[in-house]
């Protein structure tokens, strides 16, 4: 299929020069690709929606009616050969991603896609390999490396403010007490439950913040075994005890069912990192403020988050304007674009998506086993 695009539409003036508009196809049209990718590729100026994709006709014509214009496409391979798609996005059920990613890499197709990337290691490697390979751009949808507190705590704490770090720990609590998560609540599907969906990231806050986790012990349960009236068969409570480099300790924790806490942003979503001269605490509902303790001090202080932080380095959304819980989602999709104009490498990418899915697999099979386990190294 040829692409239909004017030609005075596939130009554009970024900066001081031109380059030819990034053409992006979204894989999987439902509640993630509306609410984080469609503004965010809106953001980018050199570059526009061209594409979606559903096999559900109901979500496909839902999602056309928010980007007029696009090309409705019921399967993936006829968006991979429309000439005016360059990069894709990637937001389907879990066990779909390696498929897409390697079919879109193989057509010479930037690609960012949803966490966990693959069902498993080998499948994720495969993926890195192949996009390194063909020279693409590939990135991990780890959201909230984009919070603008996260991003100012990662800079406090490799900048030296808190020295040397002794202690993470992360947790995820929310209450979805035993309503049906759909395609998330089957393991074939999905490949785990609250881990993947909810402990990746916090996953992800630990690699950022302090480095590989070299070994961890974990234990899960599937509390809910029915939601929705069918059968759940992925944990729904997940906690990994571990050992970073440089013999930093680890304890992370995610649950679907700490009744009362609510769902979403609201819920908690907690980081706090201890070092010898201080700590810093990151609340998800404090996006643009930390609480930093300092070495002899008895309580902890409300630090703003400089604006310089407040949105990712060369995105134009201003962080007073929308609800800053929301707006943050948008850079990820700002970092993609501006990373295929500059021919670089994606912040994050599949490297680490690799990295948090071996720390996933061990976890999963130290829980089964009960033991302390080593985390293969992704280079």
């Amino acid at each position: 299929m040829r692409s239909t695009t004017p030609e005075n539409e596939t130009e554009k003036t970024v900066g001081k020069g031109a380059a030819k508009t990034i053409g992006v196809g979204i894989i999987g049209s439902g509640k993630i690709a509306l609410a984080n990718h469609v503004p965010g590729v809106g953001l980018c100026a050199n570059a526009r929606i061209t594409a979606l994709c559903d096999s559900n006709p109901q979500l496909l014509k839902e999602a056309g009616t928010h980007v007029p214009g696009a090309a409705l496409c019921p399967d993936f391979h006829e968006l991979l050969r429309r000439d005016d798609v360059q990069a894709v996005i990637i937001s389907t059920p879990n066990f779909l991603h390696a498929e897409i990613a390697l079919a879109a890499i193989a057509a010479g197709k930037h690609v960012l896609c949803e966490k966990p990337i693959a069902m498993n290691l080998a499948e994720s490697r495969h993926m890195y390999q192949a996009a390194e390979a063909a020279k693409v751009r590939h990135m991990a949808a780890f959201t909230y490396r984009f919070v603008p507190a996260m991003r100012y705590m990662h800079h406090l704490v490799t900048d030296g403010a808190i020295g040397r770090p002794y202690h993470f720990r992360a947790n995820r609590f929310q209450d979805w007490g035993d309503r049906g998560l759909g395609w998330r609540q089957t393991r074939k599907l999905a490949g785990t439950g609250e881990m993947g969906d909810m402990l990746s990231h916090r996953i992800d806050y630990g690699h950022l913040l302090i480095g590989p986790i070299q070994r961890l012990a974990a234990d899960w349960r599937i509390f809910v075994p029915h939601r929705g009236g069918k059968p759940a068969d992925v944990d729904d409570w997940i906690a990994i005890l571990a050992r970073f480099k440089h013999d930093v300790s680890g304890v992370l924790e995610s649950s679907k069912l700490t009744t009362g806490r609510g769902e979403g942003a609201g819920s908690q979503d907690y980081c706090e990192v201890n070092g010898e001269a201080g700590s810093l605490v990151f609340y998800l509902q404090k996006p643009l403020e930390l609480l930093r303790g300092k070495k002899g001090g008895a309580s902890l202080e409300t630090v703003p988050v400089p604006r310089e932080f407040q949105t990712w380095p060369g995105s134009p959304r201003d962080p007073a304007d929308g609800d800053p819980l929301v707006t943050f989602r948008w850079d990820q999709d700002v970092e993609f674009i501006t990373a295929i104009s500059e021919d670089r490498p994606c912040r994050p990418s599949f490297r680490e998506g690799c990295q948090v899915q071996a720390v996933m697999d061990t976890a999963a099979a130290a829980a089964e086993e009960g033991l302390w386990l080593d985390v293969p190294q992704v280079d």
